[in-house]
């Protein structure tokens, strides 16, 4: 019975590790999106 606490946490630190390296190594790709803004002529000088 005193192996199951061990286990356990051997198991927890296991998963949070592979999860630290996951987010670490995970390739997210940029989002794409197209931004069009409208500048006034006032805003340059002439």
């Amino acid at each position: 019975m005193r192996k199951m606490p061990v286990f356990l946490l051997v198991l927890v630190l296991v998963a949070v590790g592979g999860g630290a390296v996951m987010l670490a190594t995970w390739d997210i790709p940029a989002p794409v999106s197209t931004v069009e803004k409208v500048i006034p002529d006032e805003r340059f000088p002439r």
